[in-house]
């Protein structure tokens, strides 16, 4: 019979939770984020984006150029 050893690991403190987007359509890292008037949004690539970008600027609220993640402080 083996026995186990617990070997506790720390991870250091981060002031930040970085949560990857990705787009909508494909799954790719979402480079615009588009705030809709009901208050919800949608993530697109980049080439999503420019592929709807008319219809997109009809219907939005905001249009956000994001690197593609949501810091969200902890």
């Amino acid at each position: 019979m083996s026995q186990m050893t617990q070997t506790l690991t720390t991870t250091p403190p981060t002031e930040e939770l970085v949560v990857p987007f990705h787009c909508d359509r494909c799954g790719a890292l979402a480079k615009v984020r588009v705030v809709l008037p009901s208050g919800s949004d949608l993530v697109f690539c980049g080439h999503h984006a420019r592929e709807y970008e008319s219809k997109l600027r009809d219907i939005a609220v905001d249009i956000i150029e994001t690197d593609g993640e949501a810091r969200v402080s902890s």
